[in-house]
């Protein structure tokens, strides 16, 4: 009894902050403008949301694959590293959460836009002669996007990689196994459950971008974030934006419960 005393007011707090906004939307999805199910008619049969959408899952899985490939060195270095060297990776890791996602994103827009540093470099080097464009497409809003997502798939794999056992990896180079076979068939694999965190950690934030894709997309790549936005504050249409929310967040929902179901990422 003590301790559900304890966590009453967190239960109440999480009630009021996220239950009753989503029944808010689901409310708005169903009623507005006038009661009934013509939201998600209108949603699931219209070609641009469709477009958005497989735009969308595309710019995520680049990002959750890329982010959790570069975590993963990382994340050796911080955990396995010298300890000069775990100062400077911990110090990359860290200085970025005291760095707004609006200053991060104009700094990659002063990157990588036409006249930006980039493109000066590679002129002055003679590489190139022409501008490459590396924004208001794709390509800028996954850059700014992994450089963004990269230290929270640090975490989990930090985690799988402080909870080996070492002995494992001593047995296996005393029986003789190279460092990369120990690498690549005892190593990686049981760090499994931290790569599968890390991943999908990524992506459930991925999804929701929203000032990442509006900057470096320049409207050009429309994520859903963006066109729920447009949808509430531009058309306006609360009533399909509301419908398009939370056809989103059932489908991220379900998609995250079978993957945890069939990798087993919460037991490990």
């Amino acid at each position: 009894m003590s301790r559900t005393l304890l966590i009453a007011p967190l239960l109440l707090f999480l009630g009021v902050t996220y239950l009753v906004p989503l029944a808010g939307v689901l409310l708005q999805s169903v009623t507005v403008p006038e009661p009934g199910l013509q939201n998600y008619q209108e949603v699931l049969g219209d070609p641009l949301v469709w477009s958005v959408i497989w735009r969308t899952l595309r710019i995520c899985l680049f990002v959750t694959v890329l982010a959790t490939v570069l975590a993963y060195p990382l994340t050796m270095l911080w955990v396995r590293g010298r300890r000069p060297v775990q100062i400077v990776v911990e110090l990359c890791i860290m200085i970025p959460f005291w760095l707004s996602v609006l200053s991060r994103t104009f700094g990659w827009l002063s990157m990588l836009s036409n006249r930006g540093l980039l493109n000066t470099w590679l002129k002055d080097l003679g590489i190139i002669d022409m501008s490459l464009t590396m924004v208001r497409n794709d390509f800028g809003v996954i850059v700014g996007m992994v450089h963004f997502l990269i230290p929270f798939a640090v975490f989990p794999l930090a985690s799988a990689m402080r909870n080996m056992d070492e002995r494992v990896l001593m047995a296996a180079r005393g029986i003789g196994a190279s460092r990369f076979r120990v690498f690549w068939q005892i190593f990686v694999p049981m760090t499994w459950g931290g790569i599968m965190g890390a991943a999908l950690l990524v992506f459930v934030f991925s999804i929701g971008f929203y000032v990442v894709p509006t900057l470096l997309g320049g409207g050009r790549s429309v994520m859903i974030a963006e066109l729920i936005y447009l949808r509430i504050f531009q058309i306006p249409d609360w009533g399909i934006a509301a419908a398009l929310s939370a056809l989103i967040m059932v489908a991220v929902g379900g998609f995250l419960v079978t993957i945890i179901r069939r990798t087993g990422v919460g037991s490990q």
